[in-house]
């Protein structure tokens, strides 16, 4: 049987205190491990964004380009125009009275002596009737009369009666022919006033809402209501005196009889409706003021358009357009080239080095989707229409590039066709 000694007892005693003692700090060396490796790894991130290289700047960017066309194209003045008809009616009753009724639909189509309104008529039937009587009266005395110098005139011619009396007899006779026909004329008048108690129209029109209602008193003064004549109609406007005076020789030459309308070789003139879209029918120059306005320096002229239909309304507002001329050789290009800077005007141009330079130009009249430009473009010079945003977003990144030019990359430009644009339209829905 094997024994342990007191000393062998305290040796094993102590070396297990001792390890029981070594435990805590063998536990805390792992945490130490951790936190050095994750600040080693901190380190190598830090240098590793240093070392990061930068992002590439952008490329040049690419442009659709094309070069102005180059045409005669026709020149066209356009106005402001508010339209009118060539009469307008002011309906005034010539008598007075109450209204009884009106006959005819507010807005509707009315004819010449179409009746319109009807007043009362009994105070001017009653005197008509008055008149009448007093005609009859007249008649008779002029009838007694004439007998008186019928029986006395060869009475009086063998001395039988004095001959004042038979003067007397043929001073009455004519003095009842006088009466007679004054009479006569009374009537005449009251009849008329019987008649203008109906209120008819006094051309083909329009007829507008009417201003009296049923039972109103109503007399001259009264604006009952306003016929306008609509075919044809009238467009007018107003041009300035320097351009009436390039056409003032052959509108002497017209309103003087030396040549007609025809004659003078107008242009026809278009309408343009506030809807933007042009009135069907053309129309031609009919009216000019005579004389030039003091406060606008502006001549107000006319034209006539036939209007069947009564699509135009007086009153309303359009524009009229018609040409003064022919641009020879004018230089057009894409209105979306164009960039409007207040009432400035720019235009991107390429040099031979494919730089893009922001150029002033002067814009002339727009031709359908083009612009005709002319100041500031040569011929076969490229401007750019597509990626105008992308050249300006890059000549602000680098302003120092813009007095040399933008370096871009061309493509020839395509218009994008209507169906294109519908189909792209749906596509995004």
């Amino acid at each position: 049987m094997q024994t342990t000694s007191g000393f062998d007892s305290y040796r094993i005693s102590s070396t297990g205190a001792k390890a029981r003692q070594r435990t805590p700090s063998q536990r805390r060396n792992p945490c130490r491990l951790a936190i050095a490796a994750l600040s080693l790894g901190a380190l190598l991130l830090m240098a590793a964004c240093e070392k990061q290289e930068e992002a590439p700047k952008p490329g040049p960017p690419e442009v659709g380009v094309v070069q102005p066309l180059q045409e005669n194209v026709p020149v066209y003045d356009e106005y402001v125009a508010q339209l009118n008809g060539p009469v307008n009616a002011e309906i005034t009753p010539k008598v007075q009275g109450y209204l009884l009724r009106q006959v005819y639909q507010n807005g509707y189509f009315v004819k010449q002596g179409q009746l319109l309104f009807e007043l009362d008529p009994r105070q001017y039937q009653a005197a008509v009737d008055a008149a009448k009587a007093d005609v009859a009266v007249a008649e008779a005395n002029l009838a007694r009369t004439t007998a008186d110098v019928a029986r006395d005139t060869p009475l009086a011619a063998q001395s039988a009666i004095p001959q004042k009396q038979l003067d007397n007899d043929i001073a009455f006779q004519a003095s009842w022919e006088a009466q007679l026909k004054a009479k006569k004329a009374d009537l005449a008048n009251a009849e008329l006033n019987l008649g203008w108690t109906k209120v008819y129209s006094p051309i083909d029109g329009i007829a507008g809402v009417s201003n009296s209602q049923v039972g109103d008193l109503v007399g001259t003064n009264t604006k009952m209501a306003t016929v306008s004549q609509v075919n044809p109609i009238w467009a007018y406007f107003n041009i300035a005196e320097s351009h009436f005076l390039e056409v003032a020789p052959q509108i002497s030459n017209v309103i003087m009889g030396k040549i007609t309308p025809e004659q003078a070789g107008g242009q026809p003139i278009e309408y343009i409706q506030a809807n933007d879209q042009p009135f069907p029918a053309k129309g031609r120059f009919i009216y000019v003021n005579r004389q030039v306005g003091t406060q606008t320096g502006t001549i107000q002229m006319a034209a006539e358009f036939p209007n069947p239909d009564a699509l135009l309304r007086p009153g309303g507002f359009g524009k009229v357009r018609f040409q003064t001329g022919v641009s020879k050789n004018a230089l057009l290009v894409p209105q979306a080239a164009v960039i409007e800077v207040q009432t400035d005007y720019q235009l991107i141009v390429l040099t031979p080095q494919n730089r893009a330079t922001f150029r002033p130009v002067k814009v002339g009249e727009r031709v359908g989707t083009n612009w005709i430009i002319t100041e500031g473009l040569q011929p076969g010079e490229k401007v750019v229409v597509d990626g105008i945003l992308k050249v300006q977003q890059f000549a602000a990144a680098a302003p120092e590039l813009v007095k040399e030019g933008i370096p871009v990359v061309p493509k020839p430009y395509a218009p994008p066709t209507p169906a294109a644009g519908m189909t792209a339209a749906a596509g995004s829905n």
